[in-house]
């Protein structure tokens, strides 16, 4: 289920935007599940067709979603490709911590900082 906050500082289409890559990621929405058309979603929900139309393309950006022409949208397979490389990254930035000596409070500490700055258009390609 989706709320969108209308008295929230986050904006409707991140809040969206969000809440759907949250269901992703925790797989309350699998793989190759069907989601609302942006029109149906935009009406149900009290939102303008662009501002769903942008989460359902950062998410496609994101590679959480993938798009069929007049199919559809989809959960895609590709969010545990993501998800995968996420986990070797991160084993890689441990390996390194280690190497270099840095405890665990400070390694955490950099990642928290790190994520705070990042935007999903600077990340590397897979």
């Amino acid at each position: 289920m989706i709320v969108i906050d209308s008295t929230s500082p986050v904006p409707p289409f991140e809040q969206l935007r969000g809440q759907l890559a949250r269901q992703i990621q925790d797989h309350t929405l699998a793989v190759g599940t069907r989601l609302p058309t942006i029109r149906r979603l935009a009406a149900d929900l009290g939102l303008a067709i662009n501002t769903v139309g942008r989460a359902y393309r950062e998410l496609e950006e994101a590679g959480l979603i993938e798009t069929r022409g007049a199919a559809g949208s989809f959960v895609s397979a590709a969010g545990e490709k993501s998800r995968e490389r996420a986990r070797r990254a991160a084993a890689e930035y441990a390996a390194v911590i280690a190497s270099v000596g840095i405890d665990l409070d400070e390694a955490v500490h950099i990642v928290q900082a790190a994520l705070t700055n990042a935007t999903p258009t600077t990340s590397p390609p897979p």
